[in-house]
């Protein structure tokens, strides 16, 4: 190929190129002529040839040979050389690169050029690449220009300031006077890139802030023009009068707004009108209304205003001004609550998804002004794209309250029975959370619970088996409604774990109830030989986990002093398990068989049914009492300080207490073989000792659990810290969350660093959901390697979701409790 093909020659010449190998060789003859003819000094075709690399470098091949090229181009005083210089100034040289400078004193010359054409030039090319110290050096040139008379160098000289602000903050009050000159201005560019630079600098500095304030009048004056403008070819676009500048605007108004009534006021009649006057058909329309609903959420509304029902006598007499409906004046909130309703009705499931994003920070606000488009939302949720069901659920759960708890649970449950896999559990838990907060009635609760597990009981959380426990067994009145309600579902289907543990503890306990005939359900005639056929099924079952198993032998035994007729039924069912090769239930036949055989005058005693287990208040909330940390300091835990207060001495083995959270201990007890010590009268008490030893007294000593104190406690989130010393270098660290506030937190993550002399290993985290009210913890175990003895630290950076916002926090932690320092 000849080294002087012209550009198009040359891409097609590469297009042509059946092979990459063949596409490099033409590339490099061809980089090779250009560099050949860049060597020499008179060269008539130089920005031919630098059109030519510039393609190159657009493919990913080396280019930077010809930055010099650049520089030389820049200075000469031929138009169509300078701006093929200029344009390879931007794509091959960056401030990072020395040659840049050189370019520096070119630029410069141009500012002062009198064709504008050569003065914009300049201004793209410093706006582009611009290093600190050009922008230092040409912030004065600039600043000249934003002055100029021609509004074509006054558009990119704004533009050009907004690049020197980002740069160097300390020049924008250099700019600030300037700008506030451009707002007279009545070409739309010039009035575009001043809206951008006073942006800028109300990012930057509060004293801009304050000055711009003043302008606000100015900018609702343009936004207003804008608005009830005719039509202009030259900014219409489908119908909406330069959509751009108004984006611009409403974005510049909302930072003027926030958190100042004054400014906020003045705005308010211009949001409406906006909101009112804007199509909302249209891809640009919905932008503009967009905007206007994050400036009406984000400034400090009038809170005067109140929505004015359109059959009111006195809304006739209201006088429209400025575009506004006569019939109604809304309050600005509840205004912009109705265009994200709008926006639910769009066929564009972005638009959908971005409302249901908005309203999902309104809800916690405003919640009745959300609650207008509550069928809207459900309906979102058999939509088929899974963003915008995901988005739907979290706002319908969000939406649940008590006035339409039964409404909101039956849409719910009907989506739990045919959502994706990966929103089951999240939909479960939602319902859970709901059911307890809401339930009108207790018998309520309890069936939606069980529709829960009967749907979806392989994707709930395991605190869920003991919370329906202890919800069924404080119901005393329906103890007959529910195990047979709770039968009925095992004989149906066994697949479901939880609902299997919560039918056999619910059998164990009230199986003589399934005895006799149950009013609130069809009459059906159950024997005891059933009810032990249904249990024996679960024992043998292979899709029964051991603990299910556990449950079931459990309830078994417990049928043994509730019935009379199975007894040695029931005596051979438990001793086949006692060589099982599964080691709890191996221990639990064991024990059991010790009660038929050494201590069965003990045996009704000792089975009876379980007492009213008591939440404490430390599991309705999840939240201990002691001194709140301090928000954004460093956390110090000092020797001598108060400790979490020691567990009860009536749990039944300090083991089950590895996180020093009660629930679990109600799980184990609720699982446990025989609750002796909390059971038993004081004349059983007496034998007590020959009871607790059925295994010869290989019971481990009681161990007293690793004091933990609260290291954080910031948004509802507690975060305490518990220590294990395994040796003299090795440390165990436990770290557990607990969230206190009315919502879910997803996403929960905790991340540590400690000296580097010190090795780190963290566990897999218990969970990285935290349910509400403190329903359950995640727990982290960090183990620490300190081999040199170094003083430890350790830095943890919490970060989670709520209500789709992402939240993220540090502490540090100078003091680990239980250390001898």
């Amino acid at each position: 190929m000849s080294p002087s093909v012209p550009l198009q020659e040359m891409i097609r010449a590469i297009r042509s190129a059946k092979t990459q190998c063949e596409e490099r060789g033409v590339i490099q003859r061809e980089c090779a002529a250009i560099r050949a003819q860049f060597r020499q000094s008179d060269n008539g075709g130089r920005s031919h040839n630098l059109a030519k690399l510039l393609y190159v470098h657009m493919l990913g091949y080396p280019a930077h040979f010809g930055q010099m090229e650049c520089v030389r181009m820049i200075a000469s005083p031929r138009y169509s050389e300078k701006r093929i210089g200029y344009l390879g100034a931007m794509m091959l040289l960056d401030e990072k690169q020395d040659a840049s400078l050189l370019i520096t004193n070119s630029i410069k010359n141009d500012l002062f050029h009198s064709n504008q054409y050569i003065q914009s030039l300049a201004l793209c090319t410093l706006a582009c690449m611009g290093s600190a110290e050009m922008c230092r050096d040409l912030a004065p040139e600039i600043e000249r220009l934003l002055r100029a008379s021609n509004s074509y160098v006054k558009k990119k000289a704004a533009l050009c300031a907004v690049h020197i602000v980002r740069k160097v903050p300390d020049l924008g009050e250099l700019f600030a006077s300037a700008a506030r000159s451009l707002l007279t201005e009545k070409n739309h560019g010039v009035l575009h890139g001043a809206v951008v630079l006073i942006t800028q600098l109300c990012g930057q500095s509060p004293e801009a802030l304050k000055r711009f304030r003043k302008a606000v009048p100015d900018l609702i004056q343009i936004m207003k023009s804008l608005i009830v403008s005719g039509y202009s070819p030259e900014h219409d676009v489908s119908g909406v009068s330069d959509p751009f500048l108004q984006v611009r605007i409403l974005r510049l108004l909302r930072i003027l707004g926030h958190n100042h009534e004054a400014a906020s006021d003045t705005m308010n009649d211009l949001l409406a009108q906006v909101a009112t006057n804007t199509d909302s058909t249209k891809t640009v329309g919905n932008a503009v209304l967009y905007e206007t609903v994050l400036t009406i959420l984000d400034i400090k509304s009038e809170s005067g205003l109140r929505v004015r029902e359109l059959q009111d006598p006195s809304a006739s007499n209201h006088q429209q001004e400025g575009g506004l409906n006569p019939f109604f004046v809304a309050l600005p909130q509840v205004l912009a609550v109705n265009i994200l309703g709008r926006f639910l009705l769009n066929n564009d499931r972005n638009i959908r998804y971005i409302a249901m994003t908005s309203l999902q920070k309104i809800v916690g606000t405003d919640h009745n002004a959300v609650q207008r488009h509550r069928g809207t939302i459900v309906d979102c949720l058999k939509d088929q794209d899974a963003s915008v069901k995901r988005r739907a659920l979290d706002l319908s759960l969000a939406l649940v309250s008590a006035s339409n708890v039964r409404s909101m649970m039956k849409e719910l449950l009907v989506f739990l029975s045919s959502c994706p896999p990966d929103l089951r559990s999240q939909t479960a838990s939602g319902i859970f959370n709901a059911a307890e907060r809401y339930a009108p009635s207790q018998r309520w609760h309890i069936d939606t619970i069980l529709h829960v597990l009967t749907t979806a009981g392989g994707d709930v959380r395991d605190e869920t088996v003991p919370n329906l426990i202890q919800l069924i067994t404080n119901a005393s009145e329906l103890h007959r409604y529910t195990v047979h309600k709770l039968y009925r579902a095992l004989v149906t289907d066994i697949s479901q774990q939880s609902l299997v543990q919560v039918a056999c503890w619910c059998i164990g306990e009230y199986g003589d109830l399934l005895t006799g005939p149950c009013q609130e359900m069809d009459p059906a005639q159950v024997s005891e030989n059933d009810v032990l056929d249904a249990l024996e099924t679960v024992l043998q079952s292979h899709m029964s986990s051991p603990a299910t198993r556990a449950f079931a032998l459990t309830a078994t035994m417990k049928l043994s002093t509730r019935i009379t007729d199975n007894v040695d039924r029931i005596r051979s069912v438990v001793s086949i398990y006692g060589s099982c090769i599964d080691v709890e239930l191996q221990q639990r036949a064991v024990e059991y068989n010790a009660l038929f055989k050494k201590y069965d005058h003990m045996r009704a005693a000792v089975l009876e049914r379980m007492p009213v287990i008591e939440k404490t208040s430390g599991q309705s909330n999840g939240v201990s009492s002691g001194d709140s940390v301090k928000d954004n300091q460093p956390v110090k835990v000092m020797p001598g300080e108060s400790l979490l207060p020691q567990p009860p001495a009536d749990q039944v083995c300090d083991l089950l207490d590895l996180l020093g959270d009660s629930g679990e201990n109600q799980q184990a007890s609720l699982v446990g073989a025989v609750p002796a010590a909390a059971l038993v009268s004081s004349t059983a008490t007496t034998a007590g000792g020959d009871l607790l030893d059925l295994l010869g007294g290989l019971e481990p000593p009681p161990t007293t659990p690793a004091p933990s104190v609260p290291v954080y406690e910031k948004n509802g989130v507690t975060l305490t810290i518990s220590c294990d010393k395994q040796s003299d270098s090795d440390l165990t660290v436990t770290l557990t969350a607990s969230n206190s506030t009315e919502s879910d937190i997803s996403s929960f993550m905790l991340q540590a660093a400690v000296p580097k002399s010190v090795q780190l290993h963290m566990k897999a985290p218990s969970g990285d959901l935290l349910p509400a009210r403190g329903a359950a913890k995640v727990s982290q175990m960090v183990i620490l390697n300190n081999p040199n003895k170094v003083t430890l630290k350790m830095r943890v950076r919490i970060s989670y979701n709520r209500n789709g916002s992402a939240f993220q926090d540090m502490i540090q932690i100078d003091s680990f409790p239980g250390l001898d320092h």
